[in-house]
């Protein structure tokens, strides 16, 4: 792990990071990585595309990862390798076979079964990825890069990593030309985040670096008050970074953030009013369910992908500007830590179970199994 300083990938930040993690492609701030591309894509350098663009074409080469589809839908990741094979009860597969192919084929087995070869997309990626915490699920990912408005070129922070995913997100969205800082407390994530990056990009990305540390004391240190477009936060108190967000997020820039449960949303939400320096925050969370399909067959998938977190956005006022109250009929506010602890399961009427009923409840779970079969009567 790398220990160059923040100020060499940080072109806002005027001070350090000792603990600041760069690519070593990206050390210096000015650096811009290309590849070699076969022709000239529209608003690109001749013979440049943007990073990891060639890694989503042309043939299958070795060390790719390859998504097989068996002939019942069954499906599976494979990592080439010249000479490897897939094997399964139903025969291999040579990885000779698939290398030089290109996507979309289709390929048999030593005894005929067929297999359907695709890259896997962004989606794919994410979900089957290295992981030291909960990734943010793609639907989430899209709505974040679409509500916060991560733009071409936008200067971006967010905490905490976590295992990259949002990351990947964010740098497709930023483009080479853009900027992420990401903030991450734990150098074991910030590892696994570094490798999914550069896995699915073929290398290091020119756009981003991670930093070890409190966001609320870094970003401060590291960026320039007012240089940041958008502030995504995803951790289990945004609303201790208040000041640090106001700081660094320059006027009209938007703030979001992600959190799992009503509390943190609420106290977010009451913290961002109180504030005074933002607009009134919005709320929400998105549910995806797949349907089946299948001639006259269509209906609702039995599963679907629910409630994985909330994701509430604000965007920064002027300085000395006054927010506009939404009104409302008169409620409650504003609240403390005994508010907190009144949304106990205690403090909410339900009650805790008795040793003594707890006892009482094994006796008659063990009576349960002494019952008698009674013996069958004959005519």
């Amino acid at each position: 792990m790398s220990s160059d300083t923040a100020a060499n990938a940080t072109p806002s930040g005027d001070s350090t990071a000792a603990d600041s993690i760069s690519a070593p492609a990206a050390e210096t701030a000015n650096v811009t990585a290309t590849e070699t591309a076969p022709g000239t894509a529209p608003g690109t350098a001749p013979g440049t595309a943007p990073v990891g663009a060639n890694r989503r074409r042309g043939p299958f080469r070795e060390g790719e990862r390859v998504q097989l589809t068996d002939e019942r839908g069954r499906m599976n990741t494979i990592s080439l390798e010249a000479g490897g094979a897939f094997h399964t009860h139903r025969g291999f597969l040579n990885h000779d076979e698939i290398i030089g192919k290109p996507d979309g084929s289709v390929v048999v087995n030593n005894v005929g079964q067929q297999y359907q070869t695709l890259r896997p997309l962004l989606s794919d990626f994410v979900l089957s990825m290295p992981r030291g915490a909960a990734v943010v699920y793609p639907k989430d990912a899209g709505q974040i890069v679409t509500m916060a408005d991560i733009f071409p070129g936008a200067r971006v922070v967010e905490a905490g990593v976590g295992s990259g995913a949002l990351s990947i997100s964010l740098l497709r969205a930023v483009g080479d030309n853009g900027y992420l800082h990401s903030f991450e407390r734990r150098a074991e994530f910030a590892d696994i985040a570094r490798g999914n990056v550069e896995t699915i990009f073929g290398g290091p990305h020119p756009a981003w670096q991670i930093t070890l540390g409190d966001f609320q004391e870094e970003v401060v240190r590291t960026e320039a008050p007012g240089s940041v477009d958008r502030v995504v936060l995803d951790m289990l108190a945004p609303w201790e970074c208040l000041d640090a967000v106001a700081t660094v997020l320059a006027p009209g820039g938007v703030w979001i953030n992600y959190v799992a449960t009503v509390t943190q949303l609420s106290r977010t939400a009451e913290a961002i009013r109180a504030d005074g320096r933002f607009t009134e925050p919005d709320a929400w969370e998105s549910m995806v369910r797949g349907w089946h399909l299948e001639g006259l067959a269509v209906r609702p998938d039995h599963r679907m992908v629910a409630h994985t977190g909330f994701l509430l956005v604000t965007r920064r006022l002027a300085d000395g500007v006054t927010g506009i109250s939404v009104k409302r009929r008169p409620s409650k506010t504003e609240f403390d830590a005994e508010d907190v602890n009144a949304w106990t399961p205690g403090a909410v009427g339900e009650r805790a179970v008795s040793d003594k009923k707890l006892r009482r409840a094994a006796r008659d779970a063990i009576a349960g199994t002494n019952v008698k079969d009674t013996p069958e009567v004959t005519n």
